[in-house]
């Protein structure tokens, strides 16, 4: 009983101690956190690692077949133009959504009347469910109904209705519009609550120096905003890369797979097609795409403790 008491009192010790550490009680506070996503991110991602090794179907457990999976896709046109689509996507919709979200960001940071209500405003295309988003889209978009299709007509400025998710490119550039109105919001926001850590002082030091507006913009917000734009972005990426729901009522990968991204074809390898290997095998192949925007955030980070004067 003695022994047992004296193996105990150390743990007791070591418990109060880390309890007591500021790093220790992070960690505390951390650790059901990281056991929920070890068991419902970790799981599932080893799982579909393993299956693009396999040749499993829906209802038949598969064997081990190494690189095939892999082999076959490197031979896919279909496969090849998925990851075209994806990467066209991704590229233009982010860069159109940090273009706009920036802009609107520096417009509701000023002293403008109603500040609070277009703040309030600008938030609904996030808020509404995307689901939702894509079925209104979809209307606007239609080959025989479509709002802007009439409007340009009654203009005279088209003479017939403008096939927007029947052409291929023309799909492409609707979905690509429908997510950055999806978009904007989550990074006008975003990049709002930046510019309001940036304190007012080193505009009004900049001006009183003779700098202009775009010299103080340069020079002053925008190296300061570097931190949360590459967080913003990051996330940015990531929500687009792997962007589903919008796709797929859309467009369905379609016309002729032109607006198939690799996300809604692993889907449907996978799920209507009944190849868990093969559609596994493509969402693993999303993975290095997914690391170098992690990387993206990660330097980034590196930048603002660099300028918070931290080793």
């Amino acid at each position: 009983m003695t022994a047992t008491l004296e193996t105990q009192a150390p743990r007791r010790r070591r418990l109060g101690r880390l309890s007591e550490s500021r790093n220790g009680l992070g960690f505390l506070f951390m650790l059901p956190a990281a056991i929920f996503l070890l068991f419902f991110l970790t799981y599932p991602l080893g799982l579909g690692v393993w299956l693009g090794f396999t040749d499993t179907k829906i209802g038949q457990p598969g064997i081990f077949v190494g690189l095939e999976n892999y082999q076959w896709l490197f031979d896919d046109p279909v496969f090849w133009l998925a990851v075209f689509n994806t990467i066209f996507y991704t590229a233009f919709a982010s860069i159109a959504k940090f273009a706009l979200g920036l802009w609107l960001a520096l417009l509701l940071n000023r002293h403008l009347p109603f500040k609070n209500f277009f703040r309030a405003i600008i938030l609904l295309p996030w808020v509404v469910p995307t689901v939702l988003s894509a079925m209104a889209f979809w209307w606007i978009f239609d080959s025989q109904f479509s709002i802007i299709s009439w409007t340009l007509m009654q203009l005279g400025i088209i003479n017939q209705p403008i096939n927007f998710l029947g052409d291929p490119w023309n799909a492409r550039w609707s979905v690509i519009a429908a997510n950055i109105w999806r978009g904007i919001p989550f990074v006008a926001i975003s990049l709002l609550a930046g510019l309001q850590t940036i304190p007012q002082s080193l505009n009004e030091a900049a001006a009183i120096d003779g700098a202009t507006s775009w010299q103080r913009f340069t020079k002053v917000t925008l190296p300061l905003l570097t931190p949360i734009i590459a967080v913003v972005m990051t996330f940015s990426v990531l929500f687009t890369f792997t962007d589903f729901q919008l796709i797929y009522v859309l467009t369905r990968g379609g016309p002729v797979n032109a607006t198939h991204l690799m996300a809604t074809l692993s889907f449907q390898r996978a799920i209507p097609g009944g190849q868990l290997g093969e559609g596994a095998a493509i969402a693993v192949a999303m993975i290095p795409f997914l690391l170098a925007a992690i990387l993206f955030s990660f330097f980034g980070l590196q930048r603002r403790r660099w300028q918070q004067g931290n080793d």
